[in-house]
């Protein structure tokens, strides 16, 4: 069932959206199969095909950060990634790539997250990002710590960017959500560490911010992130957001976990910088209950 204003349990502090604000802002799904509130998810912004045109190349960028199987909760749900491709070939998609900078030797976590044979059964392409020869140099000019960067030429190269990162904790960022994730499609990730990771953060949003937000929520992992200790780390929320606004994604999933969005530098940064809407009273949000 789906409706708007919908009282939702732990989506309670998305809180309740301007009654006629249209388009949809965000939407946020719980209760149900990661495929499935996908499904929901994304025909409530308007289906698959306001992305994605006949023709065009598609880069999916999940967390495949870890070696790790998908119930540490330590990458993104291959279920999910896996609807995400099929739903992109369907609209007509000429091809739909799927990639991350891996912590973990990139084959295991490719294989052991389950990613890699969810894209393939849905008819994606997996592609390598561990050597520098990837990477193309670019700009940005209106960073206030991050003036350039090295990002993998399969992001420069398509049409579509389709952001897919798991909801969890981590112990430099405090979480790690849509903007973080993004630490994944560049080489140098060393330099945001060693000068203020929350704003080189937020500066990469300066170059290039996904065309969709999609928030796996399924499993979080509350505690030990980005990679875990064991499975009693993960809480079952079997929760999903989506947005075309990057900041509003993460704030939403920030109160999601239990905390503050203007309590996380690179969100708080972020917004203030341009790049999106931190207070979710002013979003349109719709929320669904499977």
């Amino acid at each position: 069932m789906a409706g708007v204003g919908m009282s939702m349990g732990a989506f309670n502090p998305l809180s309740a959206s301007p009654a006629a604000a249209n388009p949809i802002d965000l939407v946020a799904v719980k209760g149900g199969e990661a495929a499935a509130m996908f499904d929901k998810a994304i025909a409530a912004l308007g289906g698959m095909s306001k992305f994605v045109k006949k023709g065009q190349t598609v880069v999916v960028k999940p967390n495949i950060g870890w070696d790790k199987a998908p119930e540490f909760a330590a990458n993104t749900n291959p279920e999910l990634v896996g609807r995400i491709v099929e739903q992109c070939l369907k609209a007509g998609a000429k091809k739909v790539m799927v990639f991350d900078f891996s912590c973990d030797s990139w084959q295991k976590c490719y294989a052991n997250s389950g990613i890699e044979k969810a894209v393939k059964a849905a008819g994606g392409q997996m592609h390598p990002a561990n050597d520098e020869s990837y990477y193309r140099s670019v700009t940005l000019k209106n960073g206030k710590k991050l003036k350039i960067v090295k990002e993998h030429h399969l992001l420069q190269e398509a049409d579509v960017f389709i952001n897919v990162p798991v909801l969890k904790s981590h112990g430099g960022a405090t979480v790690s959500i849509a903007m973080k994730n993004l630490m994944g499609v560049v080489w140098d990730r060393g330099f945001y560490h060693k000068n203020d990771l929350h704003q080189c953060i937020a500066d990469y949003l300066t170059h290039r911010k996904p065309d969709l937000n999609v928030i796996d929520a399924y499993r979080v992992m509350k505690r030990n992130g980005p990679k875990g200790v064991s499975t009693s780390d993960v809480v079952l929320m079997k929760s999903l957001i989506i947005s075309t606004d990057i900041v509003a994604a993460d704030a939403a999933a920030t109160k999601l976990f239990g905390l503050e969005p203007s309590s996380i530098g690179h969100i708080d940064m972020a917004h203030k910088m341009g790049h999106g809407q931190i207070d979710l009273d002013k979003l349109n949000i719709q929320r669904i209950k499977m």
